[in-house]
């Protein structure tokens, strides 16, 4: 017993620290001297019995013990193999806590203890009255004692080494078995509680520990470990004292799935038990949470339990838990996020003549996957109602082959699964062209007259093009006038040198295009209805790239300062679906090569957070759209990755960021970065070039305009990257776009442009199917300018639309997707590289 457990002691025996000391009053000290005499008294009977139960076993044999005389603290007992009689230190005292000093300056529970220990060390050991004894500090320190404690588990693996069996368990069920081994030689009795007389019984006998650890001894294991302060420790004491902890996790527990509807928010409970379990700690893609400070993922409970508020569908995917310490047992919880369908539905109104084909289509997403059924007028639609109407792509796609008056109606789409429902209709009107009514006025001189086309901006002005028709419905020539200012879209000056250029362009809610005209250092606002130039808006000099933040509605601009990007800017145009009043702020971020801002679709209509970056920076910064404020960075430079694209799933959160292609022959595969936690989970297996999600964010397609191959993967409603399969092209793809399935719901094609042949590839997703679209006429040679993009674009004509459009040296050509084949050529139009799709308005 070390002094330093003194305090416990004299707490389980009610005595009073003046009392021990012996500066008490004499009443007290008189009881103190009556415990003292009582204790000796014990031993004597004590004697007297070991006598009496020797005479009764052994006869007149042993009655020559009471001859005999034995120390205090060892008694007189027969040797079976010599015959002879011996004196034997005694195996136990009887417990009592009367503290006593001895002479060797340790503490012992009473004066048995203090003989017995005399006679195992076999030296002379006598009582010393001295508070000296009872006040010495405890010189053990939480260093020592642990140092103690590793040279105990050392001692007792060379006493005890493992078998060759043993040796395949992992280090923690070795450690667990050579303490349960070290448990079982301190316990003298088998009692399963180890007291303080058993554990300085053990000291004593390995003199190498009081001479290593002078300040330390076993019963220091009582002044640390005995939680419970009963003067014992129990193998759960003694197990956490070594750091030794049992933990269990059912079989059936060893994977648990959670189902959780967006927005709502969850619980995620670890099942792993034991007693003294460490605290828990949680990872996501193999990222701890426990200490990031997240917005959503914050409370961890005092169980211990993962709470996310808030919940969307960047947080599904696996979280794994474990007790600190032991990640060798872990639980996987599969956090599935259910989402309510939402619809869209084309056209909203349609107006046709009788005889003719009429289609109603309806995009509807959500998790699981919605069913889709149609009303007419507020009855079922069966296939059976009419050999002219059919059911296509599972449904979303309701077709009459030759419509009639009576088809006339409000047809309703209705989408459901099983957390929700939603519903749109789409109105049919059958109406003879003689008749001038409402829906016809609607349809053919509102509707048709401006949306659904593409703007194309070319190097002799802005061309708009009617995909069905394939003619050219609108052209804004170069010398028309800017309605606000009165300059010229493309002025003489510029014209007298060089044709119209033009950067990029983004669709502003089909009210608006805006169009970057780099040497001019101006934006144009094109109104889609009056089809006109509405203004310009003077930015910084070579504006090379627009990107739309639909949230916050702004355009933000990223100029160059010169051809050799030494001055890079952005700044960001507010209220841009306005039109007219717009304000021009400048962001404060320095250095910027490129940006990304994450797309919408219809299950995410809010995005918070877009990225920057600079392509000698191994970083990507995390900006908040709305304040334009730097919010943090997360560093690539681990992985050896300057940025050079991105691209996002909102399914799972990830990131999808392409890596310069450094001087080494192998090319460096792409990095995937966790939304959740911002940080890098590590590279996408080997899967390099540039991402492309689909607009659902299900597949993500990559490649490469120097390489050869196509990388094709999907991103399942769990939250998981799975590889599809992997193709090898004719050569590098320098653009590409997708295209919905006409024969299967939620599925797509993509269409892709050959780096340097005038084809085009063709990949249905779902089966890996590839086709050629060739008789395209060849492409530019090289960019058109040297902010442009690739020198063969092909852009699709958005969720229902069936045209994409890609261009060749001086023509335009358009594809129809339905029918996988060349829709026709547009002849005359130079360079329209940049090109926008305006939707139904």
């Amino acid at each position: 017993m070390k002094p330093g457990g003194l305090w416990l002691h004299l707490a389980l025996l009610g005595a009073s620290l003046p009392a021990v000391l012996g500066w008490m009053d004499p009443e007290t000290s008189r009881d103190l001297n009556v415990g003292v005499e009582e204790s000796q008294t014990e031993e004597s009977r004590s004697f007297e019995v070991t006598r009496r139960e020797g005479l009764s076993s052994y006869g007149r044999l042993l009655a020559s013990c009471g001859k005999k005389f034995c120390s205090r603290g060892s008694r007189c007992v027969l040797n079976r193999e010599t015959g002879e009689l011996e004196c034997r230190c005694l195996d136990r005292c009887r417990p009592s806590y009367m503290p006593v000093c001895g002479s060797n300056g340790q503490l012992y529970e009473n004066h048995c203890e203090l003989h017995r220990a005399a006679c195992l060390l076999k030296k002379k050991i006598v009582i010393v009255h001295s508070k000296d004894c009872f006040l010495k500090g405890d010189t053990c320190t939480m260093a020592e004692y642990a140092r103690l404690k590793n040279v105990l588990l050392a001692l007792q693996t060379h006493l005890q080494p493992l078998g060759e069996g043993d040796s395949k368990q992992d280090l923690a069920s070795q450690k667990r078995l050579l303490v349960e081994s070290l448990f079982k030689d301190l316990d003298a009795d088998g009692n399963g509680h180890l007291s303080s007389s058993e554990l300085a019984q053990h000291v004593m006998k390995e003199q190498d520990l009081n001479e290593d650890f002078l300040g330390c001894s076993l019963g220091d294991l009582l002044h640390f470990d005995d939680y419970n302060s009963d003067g014992s420790l129990t193998p759960r004491e003694f197990y956490t004292a070594f750091q030794v902890v049992e933990l269990s996790l059912s079989p059936q527990e060893r994977v648990s799935v959670t189902t959780v509807t967006v927005g709502l928010s969850t619980v995620l409970t670890c099942a792993i038990r034991g007693d003294l379990r460490p605290p828990i700690i949680w990872k996501r893609n193999g990222l701890t949470l426990n200490f990031l400070d997240l917005e959503d993922i914050s409370d961890f409970g005092e169980d211990d339990s993962l709470y996310i508020t808030k919940v969307t569908t960047i947080h599904m995917g696996n979280y794994t838990c474990h007790a600190s310490g032991h990640e060798e047992l872990f639980q996987t919880h599969v956090l599935q996020v259910n989402v309510p369908p939402v619809i869209r539905v084309y056209p909203e109104t349609q107006a046709q003549e009788p005889g003719v084909a009429a289609s109603l289509r309806c995009h509807a997403e959500g998790i699981p996957m919605p069913r889709i059924t149609w009303l007419k007028n507020g009855m079922n639609v069966s296939t059976q109602m009419s050999k002219q109407l059919s059911l296509l792509a599972n449904g979303s796609e309701l077709h009459i082959g030759s419509v009639r008056y009576e088809d006339t109606g409000a047809y309703t789409c209705i989408a459901k699964n099983e957390v929700g429902v939603d519903e749109d209709i789409s109105s049919l009107f059958i109406e003879d062209s003689a008749r001038k009514t409402l829906a016809n006025i609607l349809w053919r001189e509102e509707g048709l007259s401006v949306g659904n086309m593409f703007y194309v901006f070319s190097d002799n002005g802005i061309i708009v093009i009617h995909p069905a028709e394939c003619e050219i419905q609108r052209h804004l020539k170069p010398t028309e006038k800017i309605f606000v200012s009165y300059e010229e879209i493309c002025p003489q000056e510029e014209r007298a040198t060089r044709p119209c250029q033009w950067a990029s362009a983004v669709n502003v809610r089909n009210r608006y295009l805006y169009v970057a005209q780099p040497a001019l250092s101006r934006v144009l606002v094109v109104d889609v209805q009056a089809q006109k130039v509405l203004q310009s808006i003077g930015v910084d000099p070579l504006p090379a790239k627009l990107s739309y933040d639909k949230s916050h509605d702004q355009v933000w601009v990223l100029s160059w300062g010169d051809t050799h990007k030494s001055q890079p800017t952005l700044q960001v145009i507010t209220e841009a679906s306005t039109g007219q009043g717009q304000h021009l702020i400048r962001t404060p971020f320095a250095g910027v090569d490129d940006f990304f801002i994450p797309p919408t679709n219809l299950i995410i209509n809010h995005i918070r957070f877009g990225f920057i970056f600079n392509k000698s920076d191994p970083a990507v910064h995390k900006v908040d759209l709305e304040t334009l404020m730097l919010l943090k960075t997360i560093s690539l430079q681990s992985h050896g990755c300057v940025p050079q694209a991105m691209a996002h799933t909102h399914l799972g959160g990830y990131f999808f960021i392409q890596c310069q292609q450094n001087s080494s022959p192998l090319a460096v595969p792409q990095l995937l970065v966790d939304s959740v936690t911002d940080s890098v989970v590590g590279p996408n297996g080997d899967v390099t070039g540039t991402p492309h999600t689909s607009p659902d964010g299900r597949f993500v397609v990559s490649a490469a305009s120097n390489s050869p191959r196509l990388h094709v993967q999907e991103v399942t409603m769990r939250g998981e990257i799975q590889t599809l399969y992997d193709l090898r092209v004719p050569q590098g793809i320098s653009a590409l776009a997708f295209q919905r399935s006409f024969t299967e719901g939620n599925q797509y094609y993509i269409y892709a442009a050959l780096e340097t042949e005038p084809d085009l590839l063709f990949l249905e997703l779902s089966t890996g199917k590839t086709g050629m679209l060739k008789n395209l006429k060849e492409p530019l040679e090289g960019p058109a300018w040297p902010w442009g993009g690739p020198h063969r674009i092909v852009r699709d004509s958005g969720l229902f639309g069936q045209y994409l459009l890609t261009p060749a040296q001086e023509s335009l050509f358009l594809i129809n997707g339905r029918q996988n084949a060349l829709q026709c050529e547009v002849s005359g139009i130079k360079r329209g590289t940049t090109v926008v799709w305006v939707g139904e308005v």
